[in-house]
């Protein structure tokens, strides 16, 4: 090799393996939720030997954090057909088709018993911190795809792989509130609850009685906001960047996820009654810790500044992707979203909601790293427009493609809400077993709110 630094140079690269020897290494799924589970039901479905890795010490141990939360959709939306296979096979009885589970109940009545049947091949406390190529740094081109995939976990071992689907999500890696995509001065002085702390029961003595200061204008803020109006003496706040709420408040009865709609309906009641009191136009830019609680200021763009003091505060300020496991990696990744450049415009969430994303799959999710595919919320990037429905197809795809099988690998068809798929009745139906369905485990209110119509065109483009 040249000692130059100028010119061109002959690299010379020692073959570590043969493409033979790299194609019977197992393919590596990352992350034990619900879309690396169900990679792992399809890869198990095709005989192709994989080995999942968990960074938590419990299956979906994200979901675990939220595990008092309803979520928007139904059962029937919510199994993975190859998953469904597996456990039926096993004897597994699905619960209610129409019923809107909690986190706790998608771990414990589906999640868990479909681990089960992948016994070993599931690593706990498997925390990937790099990934690479065997020999291979990101500038070394000839004979790249030959070479097996390196993953070091945080321990320091190392494992290799003739292929990665990685599943890690983005719970990790929540958006800062500084309205500029920045920390706000002071953020990192003072204590912040993240999106869907459990307002109504673990954390219940954190948030009775105290001012609560909720940012973000998602469903994940309407959640936690719906559980604060419960808690008594408990003055709330919300501040959103926008004008006005309409978008959060959603499409209403007019949504074709009915609990989503619901969610926005009663937060609009709440706040139209004095119960939350909202601040528009709210950008944080500065947090303050004063002898009579946090002082939370925001600086719009033109200058002008507006303050609240409160007690707590919870950031719902949505999440991003960490691509940094995968530096090594060649990525072509869209810079606005953070997701594959392919993907961007059909995820867009200043054109699409959760419902209009079309069907895409293993083409939409390649990067010039042949092998590597990211699925599920962390292959959205920055779009809050995703389902737990359309990782299901992404990874049927995706374990066609390593398979081989690209007839099927391109066949990607979706159903999505926005569709007519969901019952127009499914809320009332839960609210009459166990209260409105709102994102709260059991509901929260007995008695039903008076319904504001919201046109479709209004509606928010966040996904639960």
């Amino acid at each position: 090799m040249s000692d130059s630094c100028c010119g061109t140079t002959a690299i010379e690269i020692e073959q570590f393996t043969t493409t033979q020897q790299a194609s019977a290494l197992p393919v590596v799924v990352i992350g034990a939720g619900p879309v690396g589970l169900a990679a792992a039901a399809h890869l198990a479905e095709r005989g192709i030997d994989f080995t999942l890795l968990e960074a938590g010490d419990r299956v979906a141990a994200s979901v675990a954090q939220w595990g008092h939360v309803r979520v928007f959709s139904p059962w029937k939306y919510n199994v993975d057909a190859a998953a469904r296979r597996l456990l039926e096979a096993d004897g597994w009885m699905a619960p209610d088709a129409d019923w809107l589970p909690t986190g706790a109940e998608l771990i414990d009545d589906y999640l868990a018993p479909l681990a089960k049947l992948f016994g070993g091949k599931i690593r706990f406390g498997a925390k990937v911190s790099a990934i690479s190529r065997l020999g291979y740094d990101r500038v070394r081109t000839a004979g790249r795809e030959q070479a097996p995939f390196l993953i070091r976990l945080d321990d320091g071992t190392e494992l290799q792989a003739r292929a990665i689907i990685d599943a890690s999500g983005t719970y990790t890696s929540p958006n800062v509130l500084g309205a500029s995509g920045l920390p706000a001065h002071g953020e990192g002085e003072v204590f912040v609850d993240h999106t869907l702390p459990d307002v109504l029961g673990a954390d219940r003595d954190r948030f009775e009685g105290k001012r609560v200061l909720v940012v973000g204008a998602g469903h994940s803020a309407a959640t936690t906001l719906l559980a604060l109006a419960e808690l008594d003496d408990t003055p709330i706040t919300w501040a959103i960047r926008a004008g006005n709420a309409t978008r959060a408040y959603g499409g209403g009865d007019a949504d074709a996820l009915p609990a989503r709609g619901a969610l926005g309906t009663r937060l609009r009641a709440h706040v139209e009654s004095g119960r939350i009191r909202l601040l528009t136009g709210f950008f944080t830019h500065r947090i303050n810790a004063t002898g009579q609680g946090v002082e939370v200021v925001s600086r719009d763009p033109s200058g002008h500044e507006q303050s609240v003091t409160v007690d707590r505060i919870v950031s719902a300020t949505g999440y991003r992707p960490d691509h940094s496991i995968a530096a090594e990696l060649r990525l072509d990744l869209d810079p606005v979203l953070g997701s594959t450049r392919t993907l961007a415009p059909l995820i867009d969430p200043n054109q699409h909601s959760c419902g209009t994303v079309p069907a895409h799959g293993a083409d939409e999710l390649a990067h010039p790293e042949p092998g590597y595919y990211a699925v599920g919320v962390k292959s959205y990037g920055r779009a809050p427009t995703f389902l737990m429905a359309t990782g299901y197809e992404q990874v049927r795809s995706v374990v066609a493609a390593l398979a081989g099988d690209w007839q099927a690998a391109r066949d990607v068809q979706l159903d999505l809400p926005e569709t007519g798929v969901c019952s127009s009745n499914l809320a009332e139906a839960q609210e009459q077993r166990v209260g409105l369905a709102t994102g709260i485990s059991g509901g929260l209110l007995s008695a039903s709110l008076p319904l504001a119509t919201v046109s479709a065109a209004e509606s928010g483009g966040c996904c639960g």
